[in-house]
């Protein structure tokens, strides 16, 4: 999966480099390929903080490889997109919610009880966070470097977000999935394999 959101990053006109967070002990496994490999961290945030002391320009793309069938025009588009914006601190892609959204009853551990639906939640602005996601390089180190608890951030744009920044949303196509079972993964081969 790695090698195929690899592959759309070199096939976009504006990316100068690419710089791989690895995990522990598959460095190696990256070597030789025309890419910066760093240690990935414990967290999420250390892997990106890590990832980030190797870029030198004005811009920089985070993605979890767990979405391979991001497109080269995904990521010119979101460059696009924060390049005519100055004011924003980064841009993301996302989906708009199209399922019904409950938020539901806490679980304490030990709890047998099946949890209770304590409201239906307006779905109209909520959107599902994806990768990539575009930044001003020294907004997102300056976001990283401020976050009391970065371990806490579910993605790059809410540290952002916690350090004041705007940031703007680029709607995407379902096909940018995530792949977290084995189903995902033979839907992203069936996808990938449409492509060619």
């Amino acid at each position: 999966m790695v090698a195929w959101s690899v592959d759309a990053f070199r096939a976009c006109e504006s990316v100068r480099s690419i710089v791989v967070a690895a995990p522990p002990g598959h460095r190696g496994d990256l070597a030789g390929h025309d890419l910066a490999v760093v240690a990935g961290g414990e967290m999420r945030a250390d892997s990106v903080a890590n990832a980030l002391e190797a870029v030198r320009t004005e811009y920089v793309a985070v993605h979890d490889a767990a979405r391979p069938l991001l497109t080269p025009e995904l990521v010119e588009a979101l460059v696009a997109d924060l390049d005519g914006n100055p004011e924003a601190a980064g841009v993301i892609a996302a989906a708009p919610v199209t399922d019904t959204i409950k938020r539901g009853s806490l679980r304490t551990p030990g709890d047998r009880k099946e949890p209770r639906i304590v409201e239906t939640v307006n779905r109209s602005q909520l959107w599902a966070a994806q990768t990539p996601q575009v930044f001003r390089t020294e907004a997102l180190r300056e976001a990283l470097g401020a976050a009391e608890r970065p371990q806490e951030a579910t993605d790059e744009a809410m540290l952002v977000e916690w350090n004041g920044g705007t940031v703007l949303i680029h709607t995407v196509a379902e096909q940018n999935l995530k792949v977290t079972t084995p189903l995902d993964l033979r839907v992203a081969e069936l996808l990938l394999a449409e492509r060619g």
